[in-house]
């Protein structure tokens, strides 16, 4: 029995966390998570800080790859995520249609959440750019409720803290008391892929490995596709 140090970003963390349960299960081995912003996580792992597996966007990744803190062998990409609009459940659902719907949609929401772009979380930087070419920044910011995460940005909408929120649907659809209205519109539309690499000083490189290949297994496509991920290796 060994431990495997896992930090994964949040986007993809109903996944890693389910898989990694079957695979300790079967392996027998303790998997040690740290969960958080692919910005703050990528940090962390260029301040020093040890793991095995990381698991963050696909950028991150390759800036760490370029540093020399991981190890570019062992890029695999995981899936990609799809960004969303969501509401409370129960309460009306905004027309998206359109990029124009949509924008019609964020100027009649009173209030909008979306992830901190400051926290470092892909999908709030994303949506903080993409305020910016909709020409909406100010308006939106003016009673955007900023979550740490894309779970967390789930929460206050179903907690009735903001009437409208945008985020990874993979990250809403664990959360009870949300609904996904749909992705971004048109043109709008935006994924993000994810991706795994064993750190380049991994402690236990096997068990980082095993537990990689345990992620990327053809069998598991289909519980990807159901947590609102599309697979992003090969079938």
């Amino acid at each position: 029995m060994s431990t495997i140090k896992v930090m994964s970003a949040g986007a993809v963390k109903a996944m890693v966390a389910a898989l990694g349960a079957a695979y300790a299960r079967e392996s027998g081995d303790i998997i040690d998570y740290a969960f958080g912003t692919a910005g703050a996580l990528r940090d962390r792992v260029k301040s020093g800080e040890p793991a095995d597996l990381v698991v963050l966007s696909q950028s991150a990744i390759a800036a760490l790859a370029g540093l020399g803190l991981v190890d570019p062998a062992t890029v695999t990409d995981l899936g990609r995520t799809v960004t969303g609009i969501i509401v409370r459940a129960g309460a009306p659902q905004p027309d998206i249609a359109t990029p124009e719907a949509f924008r019609q949609a964020l100027r009649a929401a009173r209030s909008v959440a979306y992830t901190d772009p400051k926290a470092g979380g892909t999908g709030g930087i994303m949506f903080a750019a993409l305020l910016q070419k909709l020409g909406l920044a100010g308006e939106v910011n003016a009673k955007a409720v900023l979550g740490k995460g894309g779970a967390d940005v789930s929460q206050l909408v179903a907690d009735g803290k903001a009437e409208l929120g945008t985020t990874f649907i993979s990250e809403a659809l664990p959360v009870t008391g949300v609904v996904v209205v749909g992705p971004l519109p048109g043109a709008l539309y935006n994924t993000n892929t994810y991706t795994a690499a064993v750190h380049a000083r991994a402690a236990n490189r096997p068990g980082a490995e095993a537990f990689l290949r345990a992620l990327t297994a053809p069998a598991t496509r289909g519980r990807w596709s159901e947590a609102g991920l599309e697979p992003a290796f090969p079938a």
